[in-house]
């Protein structure tokens, strides 16, 4: 009966480094993402007596910003996809 006890001691302590070694080998470190890529674009500052035009090409100057950093995150995360063999 001891071996037994024993045996299957041993086992649990194979299945325990067999799990132990599958996870080590199968984590996958992956890039810091782009400090950039967090980062909001506030809305273009509006002066005290600004003309209204002056106003919206700023705030699309601003919108144009925003819209090229998402484009830049985008393109890192489909690289990143494409690494690690996730392209779909």
């Amino acid at each position: 009966m001891l071996l037994t006890l024993t045996s299957c001691s041993a086992t649990e302590r194979l299945n325990k480094a067999a799990t132990t070694q599958g996870t080590i080998k199968a984590s996958v470190v992956l890039p810091d993402y782009p400090q950039d890529c967090r980062a909001l674009t506030p809305h273009a500052a509006i002066d005290v007596g600004a003309e209204l035009r002056s106003v919206l090409v700023r705030e699309r100057g601003q919108l144009d910003k925003a819209n090229a950093r998402v484009s830049r995150c985008g393109q890192f995360y489909d690289a990143t996809r494409r690494l690690f063999g996730n392209a779909s």
